[in-house]
């Protein structure tokens, strides 16, 4: 029950986030340049792979497809600690996409976000490795 728990946290957090992000790419100015002309060129600029859109809507497309995959992982993780807990716990395929996906987050966040971002991913991969370490803990005691 506990290694669940602490799965779940980490899911949850990693939902938050997503969800967070996504919001703030559609709504608001939080990721948008402080300088007004910028924005009006990425606007306007395509890049060399395609004349069919713009900087800024592959821009916003990229945000939100990133808000997808930590949404994704939220609500699998989630309901895999909560509904298929044995699935979960003794597939080496899951355990090792979770704790990839989640070091892979936080080198990232660390390289290229911002604190807020790192320190939440630090504790959902803090809580997962918990969870991993407490369901290990109990099938060996």
């Amino acid at each position: 029950m506990l290694a669940q728990l602490l799965v779940l946290i980490s899911a949850g957090i990693i939902l938050l986030l997503g969800l967070a992000h996504l919001a703030i790419t559609y709504l608001g100015n939080k990721l948008h340049p402080r300088d007004a002309e910028l924005t009006e060129r990425l606007k306007t600029t395509s890049p060399v792979i395609s004349r069919r859109t713009s900087i800024w809507n592959a821009w916003i497309g990229f945000n939100a497809s990133h808000s997808l995959g930590a949404i994704l992982f939220g609500v699998m993780f989630g309901y895999l600690a909560a509904q298929q807990p044995m699935l979960l716990f003794h597939s080496y395929f899951l355990g090792l996409t979770g704790l990839v996906t989640l070091c892979a987050y936080l080198t990232m966040a660390k390289l290229y976000w911002f604190k807020l971002p790192f320190q939440g991913i630090s504790l959902a991969l803090l809580f997962y490795v918990a969870g991993f370490i407490a369901e290990n803990s109990r099938v060996f005691a």
